[in-house]
């Protein structure tokens, strides 16, 4: 059984963590470049994302490392797979609902779309129906939307947590939940940041989006330290102080 391991609310400052993203990787910029660019192509190769959890898990491990002081390589991003049972349970756990949303939601539109037109009369045709149900279907992407927003900031912390505390895959993705509950607006004004720097790089002929992953994953990493610290070497027990209680 994992001991408890106690995290800060409302802690996260994401101007300071998009700051500290650049500065963890500017001095081995191109070598973090490499490392994200090579972690997505392998990550999605398999459907499911059965790899792209242990390319997730090897990222972060440089990212600590590189936090710490230790010395990197390109190989390090490989002992993301020293996780690979853990990290894979995560990204199902992620995934499949997202799937299960996703695809039902389309059959269901194009299930109204066809019934509609079988309905019209050929004399007397009525575009309400058909506008009617693209704009029902609208509300829901809408809605899907924000509901797969809170996911995936739920889901921010779960490879950190796996790479750095060793946590079981659905130990770790209940713990991050938490954690990101109660950072969560300053989880997402995070990611409404790193999306415009998304978009920045797809304006670059979409070659850009490679060049921003560094800083991305790097303010990732800062966030998770100010939520929960870093494990040292020899424990996996942090020294923050226990949160205050939940219900």
């Amino acid at each position: 059984m994992n001991p408890q391991i106690p995290f800060r609310r409302n802690v996260v400052e994401p101007v300071r963590c998009i700051q500290a993203g650049w500065a963890l990787v500017k001095d081995q910029y191109w070598l973090f470049v490499g490392i994200c660019a090579v972690a997505m192509l392998i990550g999605s190769a398999v459907p499911l994302g059965i790899l792209l959890g242990p390319m997730m898990c090897g990222i972060y491990l440089t990212c600590f490392k590189k936090r710490r002081g230790e010395p990197i390589e390109f190989g390090t991003l490989f002992k993301g797979f020293d996780f690979f049972g853990p990290s894979v349970a995560a990204t199902l756990i992620h995934i499949v609902p997202v799937i299960a949303i996703i695809i039902p939601s389309y059959f269901i539109f194009y299930i109204g779309i066809i019934l509609s037109m079988a309905t019209q009369d050929p004399n007397n045709p009525n575009p309400a129906a058909v506008f009617g149900i693209f704009f029902g279907f609208t509300i829901f992407i809408l809605v899907m939307m924000v509901v797969i927003t809170v996911i995936s900031i739920g889901f921010t912390f779960s490879y950190p947590l796996i790479a750095d505390r060793k946590l079981q895959g659905f130990d770790a993705v209940k713990l991050s939940f938490r954690a990101a509950m109660a950072n969560f607006w300053r989880l997402l004004g995070m990611a409404f940041l790193t999306t415009f720097l998304q978009i920045g790089g797809v304006l670059l002929c979409y070659v850009g989006v490679l060049l921003v992953f560094p800083i991305m994953f790097g303010a990732v990493a800062s966030a998770y330290e100010q939520v929960f610290g870093l494990a040292n070497k020899d424990e996996i027990a942090s020294n923050l102080p226990p949160p205050p209680p939940t219900f």
